[in-house]
């Protein structure tokens, strides 16, 4: 039988700069890029606050962890859930009281006899999955 290593670690990113990933080092990149241009842009008391909120927003987003997960991953899920409607009715319209399973078996002998319907009510529906579920231990009223 042929041996396999099985990779481990798969969600660790892998390291460019010492403990700084790809993804953190391409978010500090761009925020140094709109740092740039803000120093073009800008008069310097505007260019010194921009710059504060910038090196923030990107620190976050490139350092941050929430329960394990990056930052960017957090707020995509905060917009998903934004987004999905607050209430959640569960509609109970069939109920057990229209519940009606026909099962439909035909007779080898002769063909040309109609097929025999059988109709289960929901109790008996309820018997059969006790009886699967306890693996036959509950043999049921019959």
């Amino acid at each position: 039988m042929h041996q396999f290593t099985v990779p481990q670690f798969i969600d660790v990113e892998d390291k460019i700069f010492g403990p700084i990933t790809v993804r953190q080092f391409v978010i500090l990149l761009a925020g140094s890029i709109v740092i740039a241009i803000c120093y073009k842009i800008f008069d310097f008391s505007l260019f010194i606050t921009s710059a504060i909120l910038i090196v923030i927003f990107c620190g976050v987003f490139a350092f941050a962890r929430i329960n394990g997960r990056p930052f960017h991953l957090f707020v995509l899920n905060i917009i998903q859930t934004l987004k999905k409607s607050r209430l959640r009715v569960w509609n109970n319209s069939s109920g057990n009281k229209g519940v009606d399973v026909v099962t439909v078996e035909k007779r080898e002998t002769n063909d040309t006899q109609a097929p025999i319907v059988k109709r289960h009510t929901a109790s008996r529906l309820a018997e059969l999955s006790l009886i699967i579920d306890t693996g036959g231990a509950y043999k049921g009223d019959q």
